[in-house]
C-alpha cells in the first residue's frame, strides 16, 4: 500500500501542464453536458485534441484514435444539439429498449478482441484488449450522447471505471482520478436527464388528455 501511494504521488507530481489543461476541460465538458449546455462540445474538442497526443506517447493507439474521433464528434454533437426540434425547443431525451443494448455490448467486445489481435503485431502493449474495448464502447456511447439517449450515462459509468484503471497503469494518475470522478458525474448526469425524460412524458400525456377532452 505504501509503495502504491508513493508511486501515485510521484505520478501526480510529474503531471504535465498539457494533462492538467486536458483534465480541467474534460471536467467542464461533463458538467456542461449534464446541464445540456452546448458549450460542452468546445471543451470536449480542445481536451480530446490534447489527449490524442498524450495517449500516442504511451502506446495506447486505440485511446489516441478514440480521442481523435471525439474531436470530430464534438462538432457533430454541437450540430445535433443546436438543431433542437422542428419547433425550436430543446432536443428531447430518448430511451432505447433493452434488446438494443444486448446487441451492442457483446458485439463491441467481440470486435475489440479482434482488433487487439490485429494491433498486437504492430504495438507492444499488454493493455490492447482493454484499450480497444474502451474505444469501441466509447464510440457508440458518444453517438448516444449526441442523440440524447438516456442510457449513455450507464455506459459511461462502466467505461470510466475501466479507463481509470488503464490510465493508472500507464502513468497518467491525474487522468485516472478524473475518470474516477467521471463515475460520479455519470450518476449525476443520468439523474439530470431522467428528470427531463419524465417531464417529457408528463408533457405528452397532458397534451393527449387535452386533445381527447377537446
Amino acid at each position: 500500500m505504501t509503495h502504491f501511494l508513493s508511486e501515485f504521488t510521484s505520478q501526480i507530481a510529474a503531471t504535465s501542464l498539457l494533462e492538467w489543461v486536458a483534465v480541467v476541460l474534460a471536467i467542464a465538458y461533463v458538467l456542461l453536458a449534464a446541464k445540456q449546455n452546448s458549450w460542452c462540445w468546445l471543451c470536449a474538442f480542445v481536451s480530446t485534441a490534447i489527449y490524442t497526443w498524450l495517449f500516442w506517447q504511451v502506446t495506447l493507439p486505440f485511446q489516441s484514435a478514440l480521442n481523435f474521433f471525439y474531436m470530430i464528434m464534438a462538432g457533430y454533437g454541437y450540430y445535433q444539439w443546436s438543431k433542437g426540434t422542428e419547433e425550436g425547443s430543446v432536443k428531447p431525451v430518448r430511451h432505447w429498449p433493452l434488446w438494443i443494448h444486448l446487441l451492442i455490448v457483446p458485439s463491441m467486445l467481440l470486435m475489440a478482441w479482434g482488433l487487439s489481435l490485429v494491433a498486437g503485431s504492430q504495438f507492444n502493449s499488454e493493455y490492447l484488449l482493454l484499450d480497444a474495448s474502451i474505444n469501441l464502447l466509447s464510440v457508440v456511447t458518444t453517438f448516444m450522447v449526441a442523440h440524447k439517449i438516456l442510457q449513455n450515462w450507464v455506459y459511461w459509468f462502466f467505461i470510466n471505471l475501466a479507463s481509470a484503471y488503464l490510465y493508472l497503469q500507464v502513468g497518467y494518475a491525474l487522468s485516472a482520478c478524473l475518470f474516477l470522478g467521471y463515475v460520479g458525474f455519470a450518476v449525476f448526469g443520468y439523474y439530470q436527464w431522467l428528470v427531463q425524460y419524465k417531464k417529457q412524458g408528463e408533457h405528452v400525456g397532458y397534451h393527449r388528455h387535452a386533445a381527447k377532452g377537446a
